[in-house]
C-alpha cells in the first residue's frame, strides 16, 4: 500500500546526494550536537498534518496534492501538502525552534532526532477507509514502531524511552472516516448505528495511543473534527441542497467531538504521566467560516481553488477527474484554499492558537497548551 511511487524521476539522485549524510550511522560526537534533553515532534492523522507521504505510494490525485497551484504561496512549488503553502505542524516546529518536520517515507531520510510526519491525505482511523489508496493510522503507528527502534538503536533502551517521553505526538484524524462513506457511495453506515459507527473510530485511536504510551509516549496533542457537514465539499454532495450544510456528516463529527474529548480525559486519568492537548478546531473554523472579516478574510465559505457552488469540487490543479477549476487571486483572503482544505493564513492562526492559547479561561485549547507540551516544565523521564 505505501510502495514508493515511480513518478518522482529525481528521487534516485536524491538518494544518493544524501546517502553519505542521511544514511550512514552518527558518531557520537553529532549525536551530542543536538539539546541534551531535546523535545521530537511526531505527526499522526490526515491531510491537515500531511506534508507529503502521498508523493510517495501509489494512490489517486484525489489524495496527491503534488502539482500547481498547491503550494504556490510560500514554497513556490508543490511539496504534497494541500493548502497554498505551510500546514498547521510546519508553524508548531517553527515556534519549537525546529526544522520542517519530514515526511517519513521521503527518499533518503533517515535522521529521526527531532521527530518525523506520519500523516496521508486521506487517512482514517478505519483500515477500510479509503483502503489501498492512503497509509491508515495503524499503519502510522507501525512505523512509528520502526522509528523507535531507531531511537533504541542509537541512545539504548533506557535513552529512547526518555526521549520518547518527551516528545510531542500531534493528531488529526476521523474526518476521512466520516466523509469517505458519503463521498464513495459506501453503505457501511447502513450496517451500524452513529454511536457504534464512532465508536469504532474512537477504539482505533485509542488502541494507537496506547501503543505510542508503552513505547514511552506521554505528551499528546489533538485536533477535533471541523463542522463536517459545513465545508465547500460535502456541501454540494447532495443535488437540490441549496447549498445548505450535510446535516448528517455534522452530526456524526459532532459525536466524535465528544467521545474523542471524553477519551482524553479518562486517560487522563488512567496512564500515569498521560499530557494532552486538544483544540477545538470545530468552533474556531466555524467562526472564521461565519465572521470572516473578524479574522482578516473576505470569504469564509467558498474556497479558493476549485469549480461549482461554494468551488466545493475538488478540481484544483486539473488532474483530478474533474478538470475545470477556478484560482483566486489571493488566497490570503480566503478561509478555505479548495473544497476540503484551509489556506496557510487559516493555519496559521489555528496553529497560533494551539501553540499558546488561553487554557484558563477558554475552551479552545487545554488543559495544555501545545508551548506547555514541549515545555521543559513537562519534561521527566521514563519510569
Amino acid at each position: 500500500m505505501a510502495r514508493l511511487s515511480s513518478f518522482f524521476i529525481f528521487s534516485f539522485f536524491l538518494q544518493v546526494a544524501l546517502f553519505a549524510t542521511c544514511c550512514r550511522g552518527e558518531s557520537k560526537e553529532q549525536q551530542h550536537q543536538l539539546p541534551k534533553k531535546h523535545v521530537p515532534f511526531f505527526i499522526f492523522g490526515d491531510s491537515i498534518l500531511d506534508a507529503g507521504n502521498n508523493n510517495y505510494i501509489n494512490t489517486s490525485t484525489l489524495d496527491q496534492a503534488n502539482f500547481w497551484p498547491y503550494g504556490l504561496t510560500f514554497f513556490n512549488y508543490p511539496t504534497g501538502r494541500f493548502s497554498d503553502g505551510r500546514l498547521i505542524p510546519d508553524f508548531i516546529a517553527k515556534y519549537a525552534k525546529l526544522p520542517l518536520i519530514p515526511p517519513f517515507l521521503q527518499p533518503g531520510f533517515r535522521q529521526y532526532y527531532l521527530g518525523v510526519n506520519f500523516a496521508s491525505a486521506g487517512a482514517g482511523a478505519l483500515v477500510e477507509t479509503f483502503q489501498g489508496f492512503v497509509i491508515d493510522l495503524k499503519t502510522q503507528l507501525r512505523y512509528y514502531y520502526k522509528v523507535d527502534s531507531w531511537f533504541r538503536h542509537k541512545l539504548g533502551n533506557g535513552e529512547a524511552k526518555a526521549t520518547m517521553s518527551r516528545a510531542v505526538h500531534l493528531f488529526s484524524i476521523g474526518t476521512n472516516d466520516y466523509a469517505s462513506p458519503f463521498l464513495t457511495n459506501s453503505t457501511i453506515l447502513n450496517n451500524y448505528n452513529k454511536s457504534t459507527y464512532v465508536g469504532m473510530v474512537i477504539g482505533n485511536i485509542t488502541t494507537v495511543i496506547n501503543g505510542i504510551y508503552k513505547r514511552g509516549g506521554r505528551k499528546f496533542a489533538f485536533i477535533n473534527l471541523p463542522d463536517l457537514g459545513c465545508v465547500p465539499g460535502m456541501r454540494v454532495i447532495k443535488s437540490g441542497n441549496n447549498g445548505s450544510c450535510f446535516e448528517e456528516a455534522t452530526r456524526l463529527a459532532s459525536l466524535h467531538n465528544k467521545a474523542l474529548s471524553k477519551l482524553l480525559y479518562d486517560l487522563e486519568k488512567q496512564l500515569k504521566g498521560f499530557k494532552y492537548s486538544l483544540f477545538d478546531l470545530n468552533s474556531n473554523l466555524r467562526q472564521r467560516m461565519e465572521h470572516p472579516s473578524k479574522y482578516g478574510f473576505k470569504e469564509g465559505e467558498t474556497a479558493c481553488c476549485g469549480t461549482g457552488e461554494y468551488r466545493g469540487v475538488l478540481s484544483c490543479g486539473g488532474k483530478r477527474p474533474v478538470k475545470e477549476f477556478q484560482l483566486c487571486k489571493h488566497p490570503q483572503k480566503y478561509v478555505f484554499w479548495d473544497s476540503l482544505h484551509l489556506t496557510e493564513r487559516t493555519y496559521k492562526q489555528l496553529a497560533d492558537q494551539m501553540w499558546g492559547g488561553a487554557t484558563s479561561d477558554s475552551h479552545d485549547v487545554g488543559p495544555y497548551n501545545i508551548k506547555q507540551l514541549f515545555s521543559n516544565s513537562l519534561n521527566h523521564r521514563y519510569n
